[in-house]
C-alpha cells in the first residue's frame, strides 16, 4: 500500500479563538441570559455539595446553608456572582472552564450513575435531581458582556484556592492563590464592557434575577455597591413546588397577579404534579377577566416554562391556542432544550406534557361546570368565544368541548344553556340541533327565520361569535343529533306539530303559486329560486341558502374577508299566508308595473331583514316612491 492511499483517522482541528467567538455571539439571542446561566451554574454547585455532603458531612463545615450572592460595582464596571457550593480544584477548572462544551454537572451525573446512582446512603442522584447544567456552554455567555472573566474557586475538602482568568480570545491562565483568598465555593468576576455597564446597576440586576432565576432552589442576595449590606432578592422557594396543603388562597392570588400581570382574582386555579415516566409540575390560572391580548391575531399563549425551576421562556406552546387565556407555568424535571436553553425541542416528553396539561385544564373546567354552574357561567361569559375555537381545531377533544359549551337560545336569552339541556328538550319528530349564526344577538332574536320554530316551540341556538359560523360546520353532531342552520335549505318543520291553535296549510292558494312564479321571473338572476316557506309565520319573505350552499352567516364572513370570490345566489322564501302576499297575488294584469315594483321591494325587504342593504339603492328609492305615490292617489 502506497503512502498516498493509506487510510488514517485524524481529529478535527479548530481555531479555538474563532470557535469561542462564534459560540458566544451565535448561541444566545439575548445578552441578559448570561446572568441566568451563571446563577444556574452556582445553583448546580450548591446542589452538588449537598449530594456529596450526604456521604461526607465534613464538606459543609460550619457553612451549611447554601447561598448565592450577586455583587455589583458600577463605578469599576464589575459584576460578581458568588456561591458557597462545591467549588473547583485546579484540574476541574482546566477541564470544565478550559474545555468548551464540557459540563461539570453532566460529568457528575455520569459518575453517580456509574457508581449505582447514589451519593452515600440514601442520596440517590439521577436525571430527576435539581441539577441544571448539561451542555457546558452556559459559562461562556459571560463573554457577551465581559472583556475579561476571572474565576476564583476553592474546592470543598481541599486546602488550595485557584484563579482562572481569560479574555475570551482563545487562551486562559490558572494561578494558585493563597488558601485563605476565599472560603469554599466559587466567585465569578466579570469585567464588563462599556456597552454592558448597565448590568452592574441594582434595578437591572433585581429585575433580571427575579425574572430569570427567581425560583432556583438557592436563596439569592444582591449587594448593590461595595460595602453595602446584602439584600435578599429571592428566598430559594417556588410556590408550585410546595405541597398544596401549605398554600393558601391568598398565596395563589398573589402569585397569579405577579406571573400574569393581572390585578383581578383568578376564576380557577389548576395545580398538579405529574410523576412517573414524565415528571413535571403545572400551576395554571383562569383569569377573572379578559387579558388585553386575548384576541391577538397571533393567538399566542402565555405559559411560562421552567426546567428545574430555572426560567426558559414566557410563551411556551404547552396549551393549545384555544386555551391561550390560561396563565401560569410548567416546571419540567428534564425537558430537552436547545443548547442556549431558550427554545424547546420537540420530543415525546413535550408531547406528553401538552396532552396531560390540556386534559387537566379541561377536566377542571368540567368539574366546575358540574359542581359550580354559576362560577362556570362567569368563566364561559368571559372566555367562551375562545374555547369554541377548539371545537373547530381539536378533533380529539371535540366531544369534551361541545359538552363544555354554553349558548343563548330562543328558549333562554338570559341564562346559558348546554347542548345536553338542548337535547333534553327536543320536540316530537325533531331530529336536528338548529342554530342561527350572525354578528348581533338582538338582530338574531328578531330574525324572521325563527318564526316557524317559535310557533312549534323548537329551541334554536343563537350564535353571535365569529367562530360560531365555522365550528358548527365541522362539529358534525352532538348526542347523535346533527347541527342544522335555520338559514340553509328547507326547514322541514311540517312534521313537528305547532304549539298554537293554527292549523298547518300544506298547499298554497293557486293565485299565490302564480304570484311566486311571477316573482321568480322578475327577480331573474338575483335569486336561485323562489318557493313557499314553512318557516315564516309573521313575515312576508326571507332569504335562505340553497340546500347545497353554505350557511348565510358563514357566507358573509368569508365574503367580507375576501375568501369568497362570488357569493351564491340565495333562495327567496315567501309566506303564502301573509296578507301582503295574498293581496299582491289577487291583483290583475292591469297592475303589472306595480306588481313588478312590489316584487323587487319584497326582495330588498328580505335583504334588509338579513342584515344587508338593498341590491340597488337608487332603484329601491324609485320603486318605493312609485308605490307610495300609488297609495296616496288611491286615498
Amino acid at each position: 500500500m502506497t503512502e498516498e492511499s493509506r487510510t488514517e483517522s485524524r481529529p478535527f482541528e479548530a481555531d479555538v479563538a474563532k470557535l469561542l467567538h462564534l459560540m458566544v455571539h451565535s448561541v444566545y439571542s439575548d445578552k441578559s441570559v448570561f446572568l441566568r446561566e451563571l446563577i444556574a451554574n452556582a445553583a448546580d454547585a450548591c446542589e452538588r455539595l449537598r449530594y456529596e455532603a450526604i456521604a461526607n458531612p465534613a464538606l459543609l463545615g460550619d457553612d451549611v446553608k447554601p447561598r448565592i450572592t450577586v455583587l455589583a460595582d458600577a463605578e469599576k464596571k464589575l459584576l460578581t456572582i458568588e456561591d458557597n457550593g462545591i467549588g473547583m480544584s485546579r484540574e476541574e477548572m482546566v477541564e470544565s472552564l478550559g474545555t468548551i462544551a464540557r459540563s461539570g454537572t453532566k460529568a457528575f451525573l455520569d459518575r453517580m450513575a456509574a457508581e449505582g446512582g447514589k451519593a452515600g446512603e440514601g442520596g440517590a442522584v439521577g436525571e430527576d435531581t435539581a441539577l441544571i447544567g448539561r451542555f457546558g456552554v452556559g459559562f461562556y455567555s459571560a463573554f457577551m458582556v465581559a472583556e475579561q472573566v476571572d474565576v476564583l474557586s476553592h474546592r470543598a475538602g481541599t486546602e488550595a484556592s485557584w484563579l482562572w482568568s481569560s479574555d475570551g480570545q482563545g487562551t486562559f491562565t490558572v494561578t494558585s492563590v493563597p488558601p485563605d483568598a476565599m472560603g469554599r465555593g466559587t466567585r465569578v468576576i466579570l469585567h464588563l464592557t462599556d456597552d454592558a455597564k448597565s448590568y452592574a446597576e441594582r434595578l437591572t440586576l433585581d429585575r433580571l434575577i427575579k425574572a430569570h432565576s427567581g425560583h432556583v432552589p438557592v436563596p439569592i442576595a444582591l449587594v448593590e455597591k461595595p460595602g453595602a449590606d446584602p439584600a435578599e432578592v429571592t428566598d430559594g422557594a417556588a410556590l408550585w413546588a410546595k405541597p398544596k396543603a401549605e398554600i393558601t388562597a391568598g398565596d395563589y392570588t398573589d402569585f397569579y397577579r405577579s406571573i400574569a400581570g393581572q390585578f383581578d382574582d383568578p376564576a380557577l386555579t389548576v395545580h398538579f404534579r405529574a410523576e412517573g415516566r414524565q415528571d413535571y409540575t403545572t400551576l395554571f390560572f383562569v383569569p377573572g377577566s379578559r387579558p388585553f391580548d386575548l384576541f391577538d391575531p397571533d393567538r399566542k399563549g402565555r405559559i411560562k416554562l421552567y426546567v428545574k425551576r430555572v426560567f426558559i421562556t414566557d410563551d411556551a406552546e404547552v396549551l393549545p391556542r384555544y386555551l391561550r387565556f390560561v396563565r401560569g407555568l410548567v416546571d419540567s424535571a428534564d425537558l430537552p432544550l436547545n443548547v442556549s436553553r431558550e427554545k424547546i425541542q420537540e420530543s415525546p416528553l413535550l408531547a406528553a406534557i401538552r396532552k396531560g396539561a390540556t386534559s387537566r385544564v379541561l377536566s377542571e373546567l368540567e368539574r366546575v361546570a358540574e359542581k359550580e354552574p354559576l362560577a362556570y357561567a362567569r368563566i364561559w361569559e368571559t372566555f367562551g368565544a375562545v374555547l369554541k375555537e377548539g371545537i373547530y381545531e381539536d378533533f380529539e377533544r371535540r366531544d369534551a368541548l361541545l359538552a363544555l359549551a354554553r349558548f343563548k337560545t330562543t328558549a333562554s336569552t338570559d341564562a346559558w344553556r348546554s347542548l345536553k339541556d338542548y337535547v333534553g328538550a327536543l320536540k316530537t319528530n325533531q331530529t336536528a340541533i338548529y342554530y342561527l349564526a350572525g354578528d348581533d344577538i338582538e338582530r338574531l332574536q328578531s330574525s324572521p327565520h325563527l318564526e316557524g320554530f317559535r310557533a312549534r316551540g323548537v329551541e334554536v341556538l343563537l350564535l353571535s361569535d365569529p367562530v360560531d359560523a365555522f365550528w358548527v360546520t365541522s362539529a358534525g353532531s352532538f348526542d347523535g343529533k346533527p347541527f342544522k342552520s335555520v338559514t340553509q335549505g328547507a326547514a322541514d318543520l311540517t312534521l313537528i306539530p305547532r304549539t298554537d291553535a293554527q292549523a298547518e296549510q300544506t298547499e298554497a292558494d293557486p293565485a299565490v303559486k302564480i304570484f311566486i312564479a311571477f316573482l321568480k321571473s322578475k327577480l331573474g338572476e338575483a335569486v336561485s329560486d323562489v318557493r313557499v316557506s314553512d318557516r315564516l309565520t309573521d313575515s312576508a319573505v326571507c332569504l335562505v341558502a340553497s340546500d347545497t350552499g353554505i350557511d348565510r352567516g358563514l357566507e358573509k364572513i368569508l365574503a367580507s374577508a375576501g375568501r369568497l370570490p362570488s357569493a351564491q345566489k340565495p333562495v327567496l322564501e315567501v309566506n303564502p299566508r301573509h296578507n301582503l302576499v295574498v293581496g299582491l297575488a289577487t291583483l290583475g294584469e292591469g297592475d303589472g308595473a306595480f306588481k313588478e315594483d312590489a316584487a323587487h321591494l319584497l326582495y330588498d325587504e328580505a335583504r334588509v331583514l338579513d342584515g344587508e342593504r338593498p341590491a340597488d339603492a337608487r332603484l329601491f328609492s324609485e320603486r318605493l316612491a312609485r308605490v307610495l305615490d300609488r297609495g296616496l292617489r288611491r286615498d
